[in-house]
Parts: structure tokens; C-alpha cells; sequence
């Protein structure tokens, strides 16, 4: 099972963190999806956006076994000697790889692929752990949808708003 995962927060009511799961890397046909609310996730520290990200991962990620692959929304380390980012404390204590997709440049992430989707001319950044970053772009580029963002990710972060989504 291939996993794409994001968080939302809700101001004073926690947060939201949700799951969309496919049998493939590409996620062409999402299997399922799911969320769970964390009341307090903690507060925000810079330099450790992880430590608020992992308690509503952990919850919606609670018992699932045998993942493939999962993305999240981030980055998985922050520069090219392996800084650890979200995507790393969650490969640590999943134990799947981790592809990270991140929408914005961080400065010190020098390293992170590059990755062009749809018309869009700003680019994805992609980092990776248990697999290359060569190999993660290439997986990004070929994820299902047809805009910058691919529609995996689209959709773990309109769940985690608490959009409605259909999925099968």
C-alpha cells in the first residue's frame, strides 16, 4: 500500500491529519482515505516543525503495516548533509521509505530535486529517504494529475481541511 499523508491545523481545536492510500506508486485509483483529529498537537518551534507534524501523523497512520511508500507535504531532510526534516522522523518511525514534496524552496535544502508538473512553471522539491532523490522525482513526476500538485496530495490536504472527498 502507497500512503500520502498531510495536516491541518485548527487553530484552538487541533489538528487534523489525513490519510489517502493507493495500491500503486503513481496513485492512479485511490484505495481509501481517512482522518484523525489530535486536540493539542503543541506548539510551534521553529526548527522543529516535526515535533507538532508526528502526533497527528502517528494517529491517522495508527495501524497501518506493510506500507510501500509514504509522501508527505515537506521535506524529508533540510540540507545536503542530511539534516532531518518531517519526512525523516517519519521513515524513522515508520520504517517505509518517505518521499518529500515540498511547495516552497527552503534555503539550505540545495540538494532537493526539482520537479515540474503539469503547465505550472514553479517548480515541486523533492526529497527522498530509503530510496534517491532521482528516484523520488522520478515518482512525483509520474503521480496521477494533471497540475503541479499531484492529486494524492491534493486530496490528503483537502480531507485534512475537512473537505469533502470522494474516495472508493
Amino acid at each position: 500500500m502507497f500512503a500520502a499523508v498531510d495536516v491541518h491545523y485548527l487553530g484552538d481545536a487541533g489538528a487534523r491529519a489525513a490519510l489517502v492510500t493507493a495500491a500503486d506508486s503513481k496513485f492512479s485509483v485511490l484505495a481509501g482515505g481517512r482522518t484523525a483529529l489530535v486536540p493539542d498537537p503543541g506548539p510551534y518551534r521553529s526548527g522543529e516543525f516535526y515535533l507538532r507534524e508526528l502526533p497527528p501523523l502517528r494517529a491517522v497512520l495508527a495501524g497501518e503495516s506493510g506500507l510501500a511508500l509514504i509522501v508527505v507535504d515537506g521535506y524529508v531532510d533540510l540540507d545536503p548533509r542530511g539534516r532531518p526534516g518531517l519526512g525523516a522522523y517519519v521513515q524513522a518511525e515508520f520504517g517505509a521509505p518517505v518521499i518529500g514534496v515540498a511547495k516552497t524552496r527552503f534555503a539550505t535544502a540545495t540538494h532537493a530535486a526539482q520537479v515540474r508538473r503539469g503547465q505550472s512553471d514553479r517548480p515541486l522539491y523533492v526529497t527522498a529517504a530509503g530510496l534517491t532523490i532521482a528516484e523520488a522525482a522520478t515518482m512525483v513526476s509520474e503521480m496521477a494529475g494533471p497540475f503541479r500538485i499531484p492529486d494524492a496530495l491534493c486530496r490528503a490536504d483537502r480531507l485534512a481541511r475537512g473537505t469533502t472527498v470522494t474516495i472508493p
